[in-house]
């Protein structure tokens, strides 16, 4: 079983810090945990909220309706209060709440604290008591997590704790809420999952202008950097940001560039010439409503399109999108091995949801492995785009035995500039004949679910754990389904996904954007004919209750 805690406020009142420390809580309790946010443009005001959701097993996907609401301002009672669930409850940080009970977390914390900082952990003591937990666990986790701070602070904390628990004594153990058992412990979010891949891969060099959702990664790796001898640089603009990475490449270092759709709109010029001079550049693009500005804290998956064809001119690339935290750790190895084999740029599609979602998983591996960054030591005749049948030329960096020459023209196979027709028809047959190999080796979808169901749900990216849960209990329901996830978008090693396909009844596919952009992919490489979408485009992210009523109509 599982319940979902939602906490809302205005922005800078507290709401992320009563929902991780939750997180943290109720894991290390033993608890399986998923925490997502919806939160506005805005330093101050407006309406956010935290969404815990807690239970006895794993989690995949976030929920429509909250069975606890902790509503810190009149406002997030009122819009909020009718998303809870027939059994729900409501509490109130104030003195009196039509449908809710009123608890005043900011007037305790500065009774007895002397700070309304502390009303966080007054909450989140009352969380506890309503859900019947033992508030030794929530006080172990205090003790940690200010330890650093002093005895005081800790004390006062575990104060607030214990009188949020008396003041929700009349609610105790009101909502049913699952118990402990043995669940991981390590708390990560997508962004933290990327951040750790792209370190203990070997990544040298950071380059971004901080765009949300993509700062996350960029931060996640500005923390890493010293630990693991990572240049990061918050460069003046987005295009600067893929020069660096260039540049970084071309000199032998392993790099990245995090950023958003607008802002990799800004780096296609840099695109193309990691393409045009055949450079590992690896690029996070974490997704969110366009055109333009859009709107920046929300999530979509709009930018497929987009990451397919971005640059002018043809040329190869490998696109990933994870769909779990693990696969997020895993495919940005991927990416940066593949760049690196291939001499071509690799893209990672995530959206704002993957990024900002933590949740409690396996420890993931911390040591250093750097990737193979697949070099030669060149000499006398080097050719850095020597005409090969894989269309993979030895790759030398500045400083060696090789003389290396690079440019944005055409080349020659020795890579200084040339006008020749026939030597531009050589290296652009040359260049392409890469996406061979990286079709060959694409990975190819998963497949979960009775494996003779009539309906098959494929899906991409963030949407898989959404998808997987519906799946699951649309089977419980006497349903037939079964899902068919893509972590790699680009290039569709069509043959393989048809011979997993098989005979359907009945496909929908999945995601989050109005024209059914990765549908019109499988059906331009003949993978699938006409099909059901369960499209979503309002800024939020999908969840099992949304995909299960559009898929029962």
């Amino acid at each position: 079983m599982d319940i979902n805690i939602r906490i809302a406020g205005e922005a800078g009142q507290g709401v992320q810090s009563v929902g991780g420390l939750l997180v943290g809580a109720l894991a290390a309790q033993g608890l399986h945990v998923l925490a997502s946010q919806s939160y506005m443009s805005r330093i101050r005001g407006g309406l956010n909220w935290f969404d815990v959701r807690v239970g006895d097993s794993e989690l995949h996907g976030p929920r429509d309706k909250a069975d606890l609401l902790v509503a810190l301002t009149d406002a997030a009672l009122r819009v909020l209060g009718g998303e809870l669930t027939s059994h729900g409850l409501a509490i109130f940080d104030g003195e009196q709440a039509g449908g809710a009970t009123a608890i005043p977390f900011t007037a305790v914390a500065k009774e007895l604290a002397q700070s309304a900082v502390m009303a966080n952990t007054v909450a989140a003591g009352a969380v506890y008591r309503v859900l019947g937990y033992d508030l030794e666990s929530l006080a172990g986790h205090l003790r940690k997590l200010f330890a650093k701070k002093g005895d005081e602070i800790v004390e006062k904390n575990l104060r607030c704790a214990a009188r949020g628990a008396e003041l929700a004594e009349g609610l105790a153990s009101k909502l049913a809420a699952p118990r402990a058992r043995r669940s991981p412990q390590s708390v990560v979010s997508g962004a933290s999952a990327i951040g750790l891949g792209a370190a203990t891969a070997g990544v040298k060099v950071v380059a971004a202008y901080p765009m949300t959702p993509g700062t996350a990664v960029l931060t996640d790796l500005a923390a890493r950097a010293d630990r693991y001898g990572i240049v990061v640089e918050q460069a003046e603009d987005e295009i600067a940001a893929i020069n660096m990475v260039c540049g970084a490449v071309y000199a032998g270092a392993p790099a990245l560039a995090t950023t958003s759709g607008g802002g990799f709109a800004l780096m296609v010029e840099g695109l193309s010439l990691a393409g045009m001079m055949e450079l590992p550049a690896v690029v996070v693009i974490a997704q969110r409503p366009g055109p333009a500005t859009g709107l920046p804290t929300r999530t979509a998956q709009q930018d497929l399109r987009f990451a397919v064809h971005a640059g002018h001119g043809e040329f190869a690339r490998a696109i990933y999108a994870p769909g779990t935290h693990a696969q997020c750790f895993e495919l940005t190895r991927r990416a940066l091995e593949t760049a690196h084999r291939f001499q071509t740029p690799a893209l990672i599609l995530t959206d704002q949801y993957l990024q900002d979602v933590q949740k409690n998983i396996e420890p993931l591996d911390e040591s250093p492995r750097p990737i193979d960054r697949c070099l030669a030591t060149g000499g006398a005749g080097y050719q850095r785009y020597a005409v090969t049948d894989s269309g993979v030329s030895p790759r030398a960096v500045p400083g060696g035995d090789a003389f290396v020459v690079c440019d944005s023209d055409e080349h020659t196979p020795d890579g200084h500039i040339t006008e020749d027709l026939d030597a531009h028809l050589a290296q652009t047959e040359k260049r392409l004949r890469k996406l061979r190999a990286l079709t060959a080796e694409a990975l190819p979808p998963a497949l979960y679910g009775p494996g003779d169901a009539q309906t098959l749900l494929i899906c991409w990216g963030s949407t898989y754990g959404p998808c997987r849960e519906a799946v699951d209990r649309l089977n419980d329901f006497g349903g037939s389904y079964e899902m068919m996830h893509f972590p790699q978008v680009w290039p569709i090693h069509a043959p393989a996904v048809s011979a997993l396909l098989g005979w359907r009844q009945r496909v929908i596919v999945v995601e989050g954007n109005q024209t059914a952009q990765f549908a019109g992919i499988l059906k331009e490489h003949g993978v699938i004919g006409p099909v059901e979408t369960c499209l979503r485009y309002d800024g939020l992210p999908f969840t099992a209750e949304y995909i299960m009523e559009r898929v029962r109509r």
